[in-house]
């Protein structure tokens, strides 16, 4: 059994997941979800997006959210998707829009936009007169993807389909998780976990802040150590199994 005791903070589906694979590899889990995904309505021109799939040399799918309410939403209506150009960020990402036949790439050494932009693969798909992308993401997320492929000639579309908002909670239920099941370490799957960990925290963040923080990324451990965490794994992914590799060659606080 693994001396980790660890706070899990994802959207609460794949918290759940993640927390059943971290005991099948006898490490113990608490799920607190900081992440709660709200769709977003359709609007007549995200509709119209939807329409127009066959016309986008790359279609990139920042999220399994993402992923899973763009297919709710093409089950929903007429449009047809291609069954080529897909990239997503991650593994787990690629999973969700393979499941509907979906033919899609993503970065096996890395889960950010970073990996995503140094892949071949995508340079040739916009390797073209008049290149389109459409990023399927939610509300207000980074910038560097569009802005990165802006820079190489295409035009950039986004397909917004939901929110992220921190769940409610009573005062005091992050530090009183940590110390009733005497949690050892934190898990955050993003910089908008991480900032949410943070407004849970409130005045108690600088307790919080001293234990490991795993991380899924060289800009999130970044943003964690400006914020005061005094301990950042970077986990090098934000799957399941970056998460394990990152426990397993760190070691646990004393108790």
């Amino acid at each position: 059994m693994s001396p980790w005791r660890l706070l899990l903070t994802r959207p609460e589906e794949d918290c759940a997941a993640l927390a059943q694979t971290l005991a099948v590899a006898g490490v113990a889990s608490s799920c607190l979800p900081l992440l709660a995904i709200e769709p977003v309505e359709l609007n007549a021109a995200q509709v119209q997006l939807l329409a127009e799939l066959q016309r986008f040399g790359a279609i990139i799918v920042v999220s399994k959210p993402a992923a899973r309410l763009l297919l709710d939403a093409l089950s929903r209506s007429a449009a047809q998707p291609p069954v080529n150009g897909w990239f997503s960020v991650g593994e787990a990402t690629a999973g969700v829009l393979q499941g509907a036949g979906l033919k899609v790439t993503f970065p096996t050494q890395g889960d950010d936009s970073e990996a995503l932009l140094a892949l071949p693969v995508l340079r040739h798909a916009i390797a073209v007169a008049e290149p389109r992308v459409l990023i399927v993401r939610g509300v207000g997320g980074r910038e560097l993807l569009a802005e990165r492929l802006a820079e190489q000639g295409a035009s950039v579309d986004y397909l917004e389909l939901y929110r992220r908002c921190l769940p409610e909670y009573p005062p005091g239920t992050l530090l009183r998780r940590i110390e009733a099941e005497r949690l050892n370490g934190v898990v955050v799957s993003s910089g908008q976990g991480l900032e949410h960990l943070q407004q849970m925290a409130a005045a108690e963040w600088a307790r919080v802040a001293r234990l490991p923080l795993f991380v899924p990324s060289p800009r999130v451990a970044e943003q964690a150590r400006a914020a005061g965490a005094q301990q950042v794994v970077d986990c090098r992914g934000a799957s399941a199994t970056a998460l394990l590799a990152a426990v397993q060659r760190s070691a646990a606080p004393a108790s």
